[in-house]
Parts: C-alpha cells; structure tokens; sequence
C-alpha cells in the first residue's frame, strides 16, 4: 500500500514548496486583487451567456410552395374620412381583391384625430331573398321593394336596395358611377351629404390581408375600384373632387406574425403631402423567416426592407392614381433563427479557460514586476558600495 502511494506521489504535477521560501509582495497582491476581480467578471459574464438562449443564424433557399402571406396594418389617413377610402389588394398570380371589407375596421377621425365613430367593414344592409316588387318600385314601400341597379344588374332577380349595392353593381360591370344623386338610393341615403359632413375628417383603417406567397401589390385610395380596358381605375368622380390628401401615418406594418428581435422598418412612419394630389409608393422586399425558441416552438414569419417614393399625379390620368401603394416582392432566400442554450460542458470549459488564461497571465505579470523590482534593488546596492 505504502508503495502504491508513493507512485501516487511521484505522479504529483503540482510540487509544493516550503512556506519558508515564499516571499509575498506588495505588487503581488495588486495583482492577486485585480486579476480575482477579472475573473469575476468574466465569470459572471459567461454565467449570464449560459443561463440566456443564444440564437443561431442560418440562410436557407425558400423551397416552400402553396402557402398564404398574411400582411397586418394599421394606416391612419388624417385628411381622408372613411367613407371615401378604400383597400384593395393583386398579385401576379391575376388573384384580385377589391375593395376589401373582410376583417378590415375603420375608425372615424376628427380634426384633432380623435375617434368619433369605429365600424367593422363588410356589414351591410340585409338582402332581400325574395323580392317581393320587381325593379322600379317606389321608395316608400319598403317593405316590398327591390331596387333597380340601373342596368347593372346580372340577372332580372338582382336587387339593389342601398347605395353601397348600386355602386357594387357598377363596380363588377367595369362602370363609374359619376352622378350619385341620380340614382335613388344613393339619393335617399343622402350619399353626397355624407361625404360633405365627413369633410375634414380622417381616418384610422385597421386590419389583415391574406394573400398569395407571391409578388403583389396592396393599396389605400379613395373610391371603389374597377376595371376600364384592362386598366385598374378608381371611381373619383363620384366625389367631385379635385384633389385628395393622402397624407399618412403607419402605425404598424407587418408580414406574418410577430417574433423576437423582428424591426419592421415602416412602424410609426409618417408622410405629409405637400401638393394637391399625388401617388406615394413603398417598394418592399420580403424575406421569409423561421423562428424557433429553446423549446421548440416554430413561428413562420417575415422580415421586409423598404425604399419610398413619390409621384406626383393629375385627377383623371388614370396611370397616376392618388393613393398609398405597397408593392412587394418576396426574397428566395430564408433566414432560420434557432434559439439554443450553452451545453454545461461548453460553459464549465469557457470557465476553467477564463481562470487558467488569467491565473496564467497575472502570474507572467507578477514575475515580471518582481525580477524588476530586484534587479533595480541590486543596481542601488550597487551603487551605493562603490
């Protein structure tokens, strides 16, 4: 046993030496002090680099086919009321939106941009499922009346009981709709009366698109959209107007949901116009994004960069439309956020690193403090025996 113990011993890498041969100084404890501060330090700060997810990065080609984009906005027009603003959303695919209701909310601004009145788009009045009176009927009897849509209508069973179903008619058939007080229900409604009350208010639209994973283009403009000789024209004579203000402040823009660490570069950007009418344009450039935190949970998602830019326009040239348009385009290439933790392994090896690495580096500095100090020590002996 005796002889086990001392191979044991002989295999000691760390000889001791006796406390007689120490010689402790004062600019070895500076050092002891300041170099137990820096690896405290460091070890604090590659305990909090353990305890924390660190997020890997990765780009990827985007080999994903048939999936949706989904766009959530939130756009306040100060100077344009919401009876006149509308939203329509293409892409390259020939998919068309137009005048989107669904999921989409308003909010009815004063001057002062205070809220006067919310409205969720898309409800209307009811239909009427069996018309009772054929087109023509007189507009005191309610109860039995099927508007005519003034030749708009597809079918001898179409009814247009509103204003808003008229201009719908006129919409799907490709016509603008330039006189609404010739038209009775627009009349009855008080359609162009309306639109003089809202003057001066703006308007606050709030909501989602989803939309083909395809290149396309969303915009906000006044009137509803139609299409003249295969050309997408807004009817702006309906409101006899010469000018519109298309002035803007985005709230939020996003592409997918959110996830951590995500900049969507056009939050809380505000635009003023300065001449009577124009087209203001965003050019977007999506990149498909997949976040993934510690625990496995997946967020498919987008990130976008963006350019602005601005056209000025003329009422009536119908290349020019007054408006907010957002073109996108989607990037091939995706972007894979992984969060991970730090393997123990990995953190005890960064620690013992940090200690060794500074033990090691003080102990050169101390040693070369020490033989100067006694070799400036000898040359004052020196000197004084001579």
């Amino acid at each position: 046993m005796e002889n086990v113990m001392s191979k044991l011993r002989n295999l000691d890498a760390y000889p001791k030496i006796n406390e007689d041969f120490y010689s402790r100084t004062l600019s070895g404890g500076v050092i002891t002090l300041a170099s137990s501060i820096v690896m405290l330090l460091l070890f604090l700060s590659e305990l909090r680099l353990y305890l924390h997810a660190v997020t890997e990065t990765q780009l990827v080609v985007d080999t994903s086919r048939g999936e949706t984009l989904r766009i959530n906005f939130d756009v306040t027009f100060p100077a344009l009321p919401c009876s006149i603003l509308s939203l329509d959303a293409m892409d390259i695919s020939g998919e068309q939106h137009l005048d989107v209701k669904h999921d989409i909310i308003k909010k009815r601004l004063d001057s002062h941009g205070n809220v006067i009145e919310t409205r969720q788009e898309g409800i209307g009045a009811p239909k009427i499922e069996k018309p009772l009176q054929r087109h023509g009927g007189r507009l005191e009897h309610n109860e039995t009346y099927c508007g005519s849509c003034y030749g708009a209508e597809a079918s001898d069973e179409d009814c247009c009981n509103n204003c808003e179903e008229v201009r719908e008619a006129y919409r799907k058939k490709g016509w603008a709709l330039s006189n609404p007080d010739s038209i009775d229900q627009c009349k009855r409604e008080g359609f162009l009366q309306r639109i003089k009350d809202e003057e001066g208010e703006g308007c606050n639209i709030y909501g989602f698109l989803e939309v083909n994973k395809v290149a396309g283009n969303f915009h906000f403009a006044p009137g509803k959209s139609f299409h003249q000789s295969n050309v997408h024209v807004h009817d702006l004579l309906t409101f006899q107007k010469d000018s519109f203000n298309i002035s803007h402040k985005i709230n939020r823009l996003a592409f997918g949901d959110y996830f951590p660490g995500v900049v969507n570069p056009l939050d809380g950007v505000k635009w003023t116009q300065e001449t009577p009418s124009g087209m203001y344009q965003y050019f977007i450039k999506v990149v498909p994004t997949v976040y993934t935190d510690v625990s496995g949970h997946t967020i498919q998602s987008n990130q976008f960069s963006v350019t602005e830019h601005f056209r000025n326009s003329e009422l009536g040239n119908l290349q020019f439309l007054p408006g907010v348009f957002f073109f996108y385009d989607l990037s091939p290439i995706k972007v894979t956020f992984t969060e991970e933790h730090i393997s123990f392994l990995h953190f005890l090896t960064n620690v013992c690193a940090i200690v060794g690495g500074v033990f090691t580096v003080s102990g050169i500095l101390d040693s070369f403090i020490y033989h100067g100090q006694r070799a400036i020590k000898k040359k004052m002996e020196i000197g004084k025996f001579s």
